[in-house]
């Protein structure tokens, strides 16, 4: 009789997959914005805060006085009495600024693309980038649509799915916004043309680029030009917003008949009242201050090109999400382990989050980055990169930066057709 526990963990350990290293999983410390592990500074280069708001004064006083006032949690659902003003207040705030009719927030923002699932009904048609998030293909899972999954970013092969499809049925294309893993951009003007085109609804996960792109950082949309484009956003308080929680926004009938049929919104307890007024905090600084979004994007191009420079495939990458692609899940975590030793504490990733192939390190940068945190990590790299013979001796020649890389300067913004340069 087979048991189910040695069954898997035997298959896990036959594809090669082990446990991340322990370091990874060390408690770290933070002294006065320092992050030490082991007691050991580092510059932390694996966090997806990038405009340095988990530690603003601001968002953790107003964090601080909501736990005073309505508690550390509020210990029930959002139906069933956990539903504070917090949440109310959050959902119509986030629903103004994507200039949306109504949203949901949840208590994560995996959560929040599970709650897609109620739109997936049988004979409907869901198609799906194969590099998004796991969040969203557990929704397209849970879902009973047709399943159809397109190459990462290839609009033509998409194209030719959603023309063999059934024309009668209800289609919907579900993409991120920004890669997770690369930094990439989905394609929007040419989804959204598809989407049109084939009368299918555009769902996007802005995750990692809503508080971050766009002239009034409303992510992907905004950045192209195309703020009509996306029938429904789904994305997190945790990345561009500095607290945790997840969200939806788009038709009022629609975030209804969510609200109330997605398990994921009605059997779990709501975010808790500090998260959601660390997101409202959060939220007014997005608004009023772009000059972090410029300084994360100045960040993310000077180190993407000192990287490139030196010899390292960056990938496609045009965010403060920069990838140092090896090839080899053990090159990758050699890599690594190097890069720690310096003192950058960066992310080894390999499958299933990426294909073999294109195993990395990866690092997520922050507007808080100092310049000398930038030169720390481009030495790290530049070591250990030449320890391990993935870049030569001698430095490269500079790598000219690439035409659609997302920067600005103060109070400007990179043009859509200049991105489209470089992801088309």
């Amino acid at each position: 009789m087979a048991d189910i526990f040695d069954k898997q963990l035997t298959a896990v350990m036959e594809h090669g997959v082990r446990m991340r290293p322990k370091p990874i999983y060390n408690a770290l410390e933070v002294r006065d914005g320092e992050v030490f592990l082991d007691g050991q500074p580092m510059v932390m280069a694996a966090r997806n805060d990038y405009l340095g708001l988990a530690h603003d004064p601001r968002v953790v006083r107003a964090a601080a006085e909501a736990a005073h006032r309505w508690g550390a949690s509020s210990s029930a659902s959002r139906l069933i009495g956990g539903s504070l003003t917090l949440h109310e207040e959050l959902e119509a705030r986030l629903a103004a600024f994507l200039g949306c009719e109504a949203a949901i927030v949840t208590t994560t923002g995996f959560e929040a693309n599970l709650a897609l699932a109620p739109l997936l009904g049988r004979g409907d048609v869901v198609f799906s980038d194969k590099a998004n998030h796991a969040s969203l293909i557990e929704a397209v899972r849970l879902g009973f649509a047709d399943r159809r999954w397109y190459r990462h970013s290839d609009t033509a092969d998409l194209e030719r799915k959603l023309a063999a499809a059934d024309p009668d049925a209800a289609k919907v294309i579900f993409t991120d916004g920004l890669f997770s893993m690369e930094g990439d951009l989905c394609r929007l003007p040419e989804l959204a043309s598809l989407a049109r085109r084939h009368g299918a609804r555009l769902v996007v996960d802005g995750a990692h680029d809503i508080g971050l792109l766009g002239p009034r950082g409303r992510g992907v949309g905004d950045h192209f030009g195309l703020p009509d484009a996306i029938d429904l956003h789904t994305g997190t308080l945790s990345k561009g917003f500095g607290s945790i929680g997840g969200f939806l926004a788009g038709p009022r009938e629609v975030i209804h008949y969510l609200r109330h049929t997605s398990r994921s919104v009605i059997f779990t307890t709501s975010m808790p009242p500090a998260s959601a007024a660390a997101a409202l905090a959060a939220l007014t600084v997005v608004e009023t201050e772009p000059e972090r979004r410029t300084r994360a994007l100045e960040v993310a191009r000077r180190v993407r090109d000192g990287l490139r420079g030196l010899g390292f495939d960056t990938g496609d990458s045009v965010t403060p999400i920069v990838p140092v692609i090896t090839g080899r899940t053990d090159m990758a975590t050699a890599l690594w382990r190097e890069v720690l030793a310096a003192g950058v504490l960066a992310s080894p990733v390999s499958a299933p989050a990426v294909p073999e192939e294109r195993s990395l390190v990866r690092l997520s940068l922050q507007a808080t980055h100092t310049d000398e945190e930038i030169a720390r990590i481009l030495a790290a790299f530049a070591a250990g990169g030449r320890k391990l013979g993935l870049i030569p001796d001698a430095p490269a020649v500079p790598a000219a930066r690439p035409a659609g890389s997302v920067t600005a300067a103060p109070g400007q913004q990179t043009s859509a057709c200049a991105v489209m340069d470089r992801v088309s």
